[in-house]
């Protein structure tokens, strides 16, 4: 099994053994494009690794900060008292970097630049990049992707 992120395409799929498409699901990539550097807000490009896996069995919408749930639901309501916050929501599947000098080990650490794919609410728009460096799902969809797939599931995120 492999996921395949195509930044310029805005697409996850999720590939078997024979490379054959068992999901496609629409994503938001970084704003400011794909990169590495730490600090940068960029997605990283290259081979990556599900290290950990996140939120299992909590609600859909449910709130993260520093990885752990807030006790919070998302709402529209919520949304508005905190605007501009970069939500994290129901699932995060935290990415490390398999290739050292490019995306793991020093500046470039994947992993030490907590990159994720996490939900985000529903009301914020998929095709388009958006996220500060983590690659964002809809909540339903971030949900069937974790179930799916195991730590150690090789990633494959391109320009």
């Amino acid at each position: 099994m492999l996921i395949d992120i195509s930044i310029s395409e805005q697409r996850l799929r999720l590939l078997d053994d024979a490379n054959r498409a068992l999901a496609v699901y629409p994503i938001s990539t970084a704003l400011n494009g794909p990169g590495e550097l730490k600090g940068s807000h960029c997605t990283p490009r290259g081979k990556h690794i599900v290290r950990a896996k996140i939120g299992a069995g909590c609600a859909l919408g449910t709130v993260f900060a520093g990885r752990r749930p807030t006790g919070e639901i998302w709402t529209p309501a919520l949304g508005i008292q905190q605007p501009g916050r970069d939500w994290m929501l129901t699932r995060i599947l935290w990415l490390s970097g398999c290739e050292p000098g490019k995306n793991r080990l020093g500046d470039c650490d994947t992993m030490q630049r907590y990159i994720y794919i996490h939900g985000t609410p529903d009301t914020e728009p998929m095709g388009e990049p958006r996220s500060h460096g983590c690659i964002r799902m809809r909540n339903a969809d971030v949900v069937e992707l974790f179930d799916k797939v195991p730590v150690g599931t090789p990633v494959l995120i391109t320009a």
